[in-house]
């Protein structure tokens, strides 16, 4: 029928992994979805995704983690540094790894392939956000199309929207990103070392050998490629043995933001909703607690229930705010550096080493197990 009318649940604008993620999530709860994206081609990088435990327990029920071909390279010890404190805070968990690390291609490329299968991706298509609105007839590629609910799922760089407002906060930092080699076992330890120019993580590399891992270190400064050689080699030569540098070095413009739809009619999800400073590492993470939070409501709500959209804003925005303003003030204490903001990390490093609960508080944080609300 020429003139039919396809009705779905739900659009998912922009088939990255949040956004393909989010669509196999609701086609496991029986949701009728449609997936849009102008570009499907797979990134040309092998960058790494810290996947937090919670993380973890969602790729494994959407069917996705079993699916890796590569091994992922467990998280099982946190080493904190800095140059104020004498001495690093450890933190492990006896019963289950804190993290994994895994390829983001890989995985998108596993969730890309059950959309395909499932024929309900479409790529090579040019969409005017403007023109899409929820419950209104929509024309992709001649054919008719009425969704319920639109999520938008476009990244942290989207360009403008009407009705969307992009709270930037201001932000000098760039991420300069790769991997290198080592001579001595990484024994699967993360590491965060907080130094005056910007904080550098080190994590153990999906790698058989497991002399390789994979750096993300942030920094107003623009640093040449011998530099951050000779920063790793400063910091974990006496961990890592001898130090070489085994890729290109990327760099990603940092832009801490929180975005609103005054509309009410769109799902912001992802980096779209909200960008924050790597540093805490759970950026990523964030977005798959979006799409949790989403299904929480969905079991509460009809799809085409209005306060749909209200009650997801509002509990996200409790955590999108809360990490805003401690990766903000993290930076800012690490950054400006006196007698005051010394006096201020010594107090948070002791608490931290002497309070169990302040721990225990901080491993659940970062395996994505803490729950503000």
């Amino acid at each position: 029928m020429k003139n039919k009318i396809h009705k779905y649940d739900f659009l998912v604008v922009g088939a990255g992994l949040i956004g393909s993620l989010t669509a196999l999530n609701l086609c496991k709860k029986n949701f009728s979805v449609l997936v849009v994206d102008k570009n499907i081609e797979l990134p040309k990088d092998d960058r790494t995704l810290a996947v937090n435990a919670n993380s973890k327990d969602f790729l494994k029920n959407i069917g996705l983690w079993d699916k890796l071909k590569t091994k992922p390279s467990p998280i099982e010890k946190i080493i904190i540094k800095d140059n104020i404190n004498s001495s690093p805070l450890i933190f492990e968990n006896s019963y289950e790894e804190m993290g994994n690390v895994v390829f983001n291609k890989e995985l998108l490329s596993k969730a890309r392939n059950i959309l395909e299968q499932k024929k309900i991706l479409i790529g090579g298509l040019n969409i005017d956000i403007f023109n899409i609105l929820p419950k209104k007839n929509i024309l992709i590629k001649g054919k008719n199309y009425f969704f319920n609910n639109i999520i938008l799922s476009l990244g942290k760089q989207y360009q403008e929207i009407e009705n969307i407002e992009k709270y930037s906060f201001s932000n000098d930092h760039s991420s300069f990103v790769g991997f290198f080699n080592h001579r001595i076992n990484h024994d699967q330890i993360a590491y965060e070392v907080f130094t005056p120019e910007g904080p550098l993580a080190v994590l153990p590399a999906p790698d058989k050998s497991k002399k390789k891992s994979t750096f993300i270190y942030s920094s107003k400064i623009n640093i040449s490629e011998n530099k951050i050689h000779n920063l790793l080699k400063k910091h974990f030569c006496k961990t890592h043995g001898s130090i070489k540098l085994s890729s290109k070095i990327s760099k990603f413009k940092i832009i801490p933001h929180l975005s609103k739809d005054k509309s009410n009619n769109y799902i912001l999800i992802g980096d779209t909703l909200r960008s924050i400073h790597p540093v805490a590492g759970q950026g990523w993470n964030l977005g798959i607690k979006d799409i949790q939070h989403l299904d929480g409501i969905l079991e509460r709500y009809d799809a085409n229930n209005p306060n749909l959209l209200k009650r997801y804003y509002d509990q996200r925005n409790i955590e999108n705010i809360s990490y805003l303003s401690f990766t903000s003030l993290l930076n800012f204490l690490y950054e400006n550096q006196n007698s005051l903001t010394k006096l201020i990390i010594k107090i948070g490093f002791n608490s931290l080493r002497n309070f169990s609960f302040l721990r225990n508080v901080f491993i659940k944080q970062a395996m994505g197990r803490f729950k503000l609300i």
